[in-house]
């Protein structure tokens, strides 16, 4: 059978944009692509580019006060949010044209429309057009959700957050995971006043239970409120705002309402049902190990599948697809030992187990260290970091690295390869500290504080 094209993509964020590019530029693939709202992607457009840009534009505040402990004679003034986000939008413009260019440039076909998929080899536009092609990829990426409760519709979303025409005077903030924490901290370093309301017991679930209580005591005395067991169960526009009803205290009325709730994969109106392809329970893709769903010739990539919604893992998983099918390099995405970073203030970042988990798997030495790194303490500011290492008391490997510091991001991608390379405690001891530095502290942690596990 003759095809239109090789490959056809449905999503032009990171994990689609990189499995067409290397498919055309590397494969010699005829590629096509579609994507009905802007290249790019969550992650571009309404995600880590322009959330990481407004961590650094929440952050000045502080640094002018140290400044001030610092000797330096200087007025912070006020911050303006149109200013701002007209040079957000500019880059983000930038951004998404090298994404296009990049496409084009490898020789990929653009189709600037929403497809869906009307068989195993035939995709269909939103004009009508139908397309053939020998494999089919999607990814599409997630969406928000905002639970169905009276008033919903009242809520903003993190992808209204970057378009808003004026930075609200109080915020209440619902959810407790890292976009909602993230939001937080940086809503509040822009000098909004931030409530924080989390059903559950603790914020940043998931993560190491040592390190998000360190974050979570932070973001409180720094001045957000949060509530923890507290649930939003209705939302109502008053003369005032927009109030609140709430369980566990964070009832009341507020300029706005950001609903950070989790999110879901989209594929809603895809088509994808009643060709047989698997849907989980969150509505994912359902993939194997090489991104293949029960449908030979359609593969899925990325937020789509619901595996580890993180912008590099897509981009793995959709240039292990475009070598296996189109390079004859047969391989699958690496889901292990991924670090990742919350940028809150101060940071998380995170490689490997929890010291829940891996107490649960084995015998497990802690080490902990936390205190007041320099430059802050200098400035007289009472922040507080931490480094701890999860050691097995078996083979010695350091099975897991968490630290809340400024630029911790940083410094966990370092970490991960050691980590990643299966470095001991003795790997970490045996290298000579870097000094002064707050990372120092990752190789002269002695002592374990506690050991603890299933023998």
């Amino acid at each position: 059978m003759t095809f239109d094209v090789d490959l056809f993509v449905i999503g032009g964020g990171s994990g689609g944009v990189r499995a067409a590019r290397i498919a055309a530029s590397e494969g010699g693939a005829r590629v096509a692509l579609a994507e009905e709202y802007r290249m790019g992607g969550t992650c571009v457009i309404r995600g880590c580019v322009p959330k990481k840009l407004m961590v650094y534009a929440s952050a000045f505040p502080a640094q002018i006060e140290d400044a001030r402990a610092y000797g330096w004679d200087v007025t912070g003034g006020d911050f303006s949010w149109p200013a701002f986000r007209t040079a957000l939008d500019k880059e983000l413009i930038r951004l998404e044209n090298a994404y296009r260019s990049g496409l084009v440039n490898a020789g990929v076909t653009i189709h600037p429309s929403r497809a869906v998929v009307e068989d195993a080899h035939t995709v269909r536009l939103a004009d009508g057009q139908r397309i053939t092609a020998k494999h089919i990829l999607i990814a599409t990426g997630g969406r928000p959700f905002v639970p169905q409760i009276p008033g919903a519709d009242l809520a903003l979303t993190s992808n209204d957050v970057f378009l808003l025409d004026a930075l609200p005077a109080s915020v209440l903030i619902v959810g407790g995971g890292f976009i909602a924490c993230e939001f937080a901290c940086i809503l509040h370093g822009l000098g909004v006043q931030v409530t924080l309301a989390y059903r559950g017991e603790q914020v940043l679930r998931g993560f190491d239970d040592e390190a998000r209580g360190h974050v979570a005591d932070a973001m409180t005395a720094r001045g957000i409120d949060i509530h923890c067991h507290s649930d939003i169960t209705a939302l109502e526009r008053t003369a005032d705002g927009i109030r609140a009803t709430a369980t566990g205290g964070a009832g009341g009325t507020y300029d706005a309402v950001l609903y950070a709730t989790g999110r879901k994969p989209n594929t809603d109106g895809l088509g994808l049902g009643a060709l047989g392809i698997g849907l989980g329970s969150n509505g994912e893709v359902l993939v194997d190990d090489y991104s293949q769903t029960a449908v030979p010739s359609i593969y899925a990539v990325g937020d789509v599948t619901d595996r580890i919604a993180l912008t590099p893992v897509a981009i793995r998983e959709g240039h292990a697809f475009a070598d296996t099918v189109f390079k004859g390099q047969v391989r699958k995405a690496d889901h292990e030992l991924v670090a990742s970073a919350v940028f809150t203030q101060p940071e998380l970042g995170t490689v490997g187990l929890t010291e829940a988990a891996a107490a649960a798997q084995e015998p497990i030495e802690v080490y902990v260290a936390t205190f007041r790194p320099m430059q802050t303490l200098f400035a007289g500011r009472q922040d507080r970091a931490l480094f701890k290492l999860v050691v097995s008391q078996a083979t010695r490997r350091v099975l897991g690295c968490h630290i809340v510091a400024p630029g911790a991001g940083e410094m966990i991608q370092l970490a991960a390869i050691a980590i990643k390379m299966g470095a001991t405690k003795e790997d970490f001891d045996r290298t000579v500290a870097v000094h002064p530095t707050i990372a120092e502290e990752l190789v002269t942690m002695k002592s374990p504080v506690r050991r603890v596990g299933n023998a």
